[in-house]
């Protein structure tokens, strides 16, 4: 029915689109968790949609793997959703468009159940992302950012690519379930490119150069899907296709992932020591917990080879457990960044401080999450990481490969930890308590209530992996019976005590929370009795040797905080320091001006990708004679590339 002669149709306003939009983003994660969790207790179901891709079809499947991807991709998705409504007016209405589609996408990754449906939805996700990404475009910063990341994410996807092609190839199908038969220079050769592919997705080293770039850039809604859902499709993918397809794989697969995960550990939580910027130590921070889960997926992979079976289980078990606990404590982390973002405008932690009487809220959500990501009690990231060190503990010393590279693991994993605490208490205490450092500090207020709702949620799935884990030990359970390096050990039955499989040792970290809480009650109950005694006295200002009120020129800013850790770690990231004296027009020994600088970079991205970037602009200099700019000559290149692929996988 056409509406009436005269009438005029009134465009939906932004913050109608973007309630709209964030609703279905919160529909779409709802959706994936209850599928997730169909494919995680239900029986195995595929359905095939043959019309929608030519050839092939698209093949989709539910398993308990798949289940446990889509699951934390939902979970992470809900409570992203409900904030991007309040977050709405920093966002266009393409940005507020694309993002229940790339939740969508990202979905049908672990859905995917043949190769072709797999690199469809991978390069679905892949657009969508750099959608997003460039949704500030207008920014030089943005647009250089997201070039990186879109480089970086073909250059995988063509890792990717080739190593599913030959895997196929030699394995005589496209469906996962039918792959089989596939020699020991093929099974090599599909693990090192994966590797590489799935490694640059999950931001390991040194295929991790867009994360730093593309998370601050990004809007923060769009860095916390990224950051706590995209990378963790990395980790599928290496779990998927080089764990279970192909594992058991040789010992040198295991000391591979070993090597890769220690260094990505320890560079992260290196950087993100140092760095300034809120948004991007916390994307240092995503390298580093992939980095752990990395080196616990190659310590259960050596463990299992040596007839470890309940170490290894154990340290699956905690990668298992991280993925969960990051996907929340990175979720909350950056939708808290992107809070005090919409407040003040600043990110980097110099000029904040003082927001925890202004933006109270904000300020303790964010200390949740800080606590998670520091890996101490009562953080999300407790008991993963007091898993995975005593998996690494327990490891067999009648094998001298294990002997020595589990006490090498070990310190690598105690480092990280103890970088990881400092970092965080840089984050909260520098940029969130004592006086502010700005005047868009000093004027925030609160964020939103959707926002704050938005990180209530994320903050409520921290408490509980934190408190009660045995909440998602069911799903662990059925995770662990895919995974070949876990069979043959039961453990995730765990409940109020966490005991280990076989060996000494136990921790229950409701007990911890309770016994905190009762110690918190005690000091208070205490210093209020002890208050009540002492005789009133007038309030005085404190004695400074004759100076006034304190001010932010007296506190420790960011820099001055990182700079022990970056003088004892200075051989690693060589920062570039320079003083300049700029003396009186009167007497040259009279300075009239000092000027301080000190920036510290990515070292591995200075010298490992500017050398290959110019290697890359030359070569296309060359290339570019062959485009001619017909569309069947462009046809016949990518035919004959994919001809010349399928020959060598022959």
């Amino acid at each position: 029915m056409s509406a009436p002669q005269g009438t005029v149709r009134k465009p939906l306003s932004h913050s109608g689109f973007s309630t709209i939009t964030g609703l279905i983003t919160s529909g779409v994660g709802l959706l994936g968790v209850w599928l997730g969790l169909l494919g995680l207790f239900g029986p195995a179901r595929e359905a095939r949609i043959g019309w929608l891709l030519p050839l092939s079809g698209v093949q989709l499947q539910l398993d308990p793997l798949g289940g446990f991807f889509m699951t934390l991709i939902g979970a992470v998705a809900v409570p992203v959703g409900v904030y991007a409504i309040g977050y709405a007016h920093h966002l266009s209405r393409t940005a507020m468009a694309v993002l229940p589609l790339f939740v969508a996408a990202m979905l049908l990754v672990p859905a995917a159940g043949s190769v072709t449906t797999f690199l469809l939805a991978w390069e679905l996700m892949a657009i969508a992302s750099l959608v997003l990404v460039l949704a500030e475009h207008a920014r030089p910063r943005v647009r250089s950012a997201a070039l990186v990341y879109a480089v970086m994410a073909q250059l995988g996807f063509v890792a990717i690519l080739v190593g599913l092609m030959v895997l196929s190839a030699a394995g005589g199908a496209d469906r996962f379930t039918e792959l089989s038969g596939v020699s020991e220079g093929t099974r090599t050769v599909v693990f090192l490119l994966t590797l590489a592919g799935f490694g640059s997705k999950a931001g390991l080293l040194p295929l991790h150069a867009w994360l730093p770039r593309a998370h601050p850039e990004a809007p923060s809604p769009v860095s916390a899907l990224m950051s706590a859902a995209m990378v963790s499709l990395g980790i599928y993918g290496l779990v998927r296709i080089d764990l279970q397809l192909l594992g058991p794989g040789p010992r040198w697969w295991a000391l591979t992932l070993l090597a890769v995960g220690a260094v990505s550990a320890l560079y992260g939580v290196l950087q993100a020591s140092v760095a300034t910027d809120l948004k991007r130590l916390l994307a240092y921070s995503t390298t580093e917990n992939m980095g752990l889960i990395t080196l616990a997926l190659g310590a259960a992979t050596l463990f299992a080879d040596a007839g470890a079976a309940a170490p290894a289980t154990i340290a699956l078990t905690a990668a298992v457990l991280h993925l969960l606990a990051h996907a929340v404590f990175k979720c909350l982390a950056f939708m808290a960044a992107g809070s005090v973002l919409s407040a003040t405008g600043l990110r980097d932690l110099d000029r904040l401080g003082g927001l925890a009487r202004r933006m109270p809220a904000t300020t303790a959500l964010f200390g949740v999450a800080a606590l998670g990501a520091s890996g101490l009690p009562l953080g999300a990231g407790f008991v993963s990481e007091w898993l995975l060190l005593q998996s690494l503990i327990r490891a067999p010393g009648n094998d001298a490969v294990v002997a020595l590279m589990g006490p090498l693991a070990m310190g690598a994993v105690a480092l990280t930890v103890g970088l990881g605490v400092a970092t965080m208490v840089k984050a909260f205490g520098i940029g969130f308590l004592a006086r502010p450092r700005s005047e868009p500090a000093a004027a925030a207020t609160e964020s939103p209530r959707t926002m704050v709702l938005g990180m209530t949620i994320a903050a409520v799935g921290c408490a509980v992996i934190a408190v009660v884990p045995s909440v998602v030990a069911p799903a662990l359970r059925r995770v662990l019976e895919t995974l070949p390096a876990a069979q043959g050990v039961a453990f995730t039955d765990f409940g109020t005590l966490i005991r280990l499989p076989g060996v000494p040792g136990s921790v229950a970290p409701a007990v911890i929370a309770g016994a905190l809480v009762l110690a918190i009650l005690a000091v208070v109950l205490g210093s209020r009795w002890r208050s009540r005694r002492r005789p009133a006295t007038e309030n005085l200002p404190l004695w400074a040797c004759g100076a006034g009120d304190l001010t932010a020129r007296m506190q420790y800013t960011a820099t001055s905080f990182a700079e022990p850790l970056q003088r004892v770690f200075d051989d690693v990231l060589r920062p570039d320091t320079a003083i300049e004296v700029t003396p009186t027009a009167e007497s040259r020994y009279m300075a009239d001006r000092v000027t301080y600088r000190n920036r510290i970079g990515d070292r591995i991205e200075e010298r490992l990708y500017t050398p290959v970037v110019r290697a890359v602009a030359a070569a296309a200099a060359v290339v570019r004679r062959a485009h001619t700019g017909s569309i069947h000559l462009y046809l016949a290149y990518g035919a004959l590339g994919v001809l010349i692929i399928l020959v060598v996988a022959r």
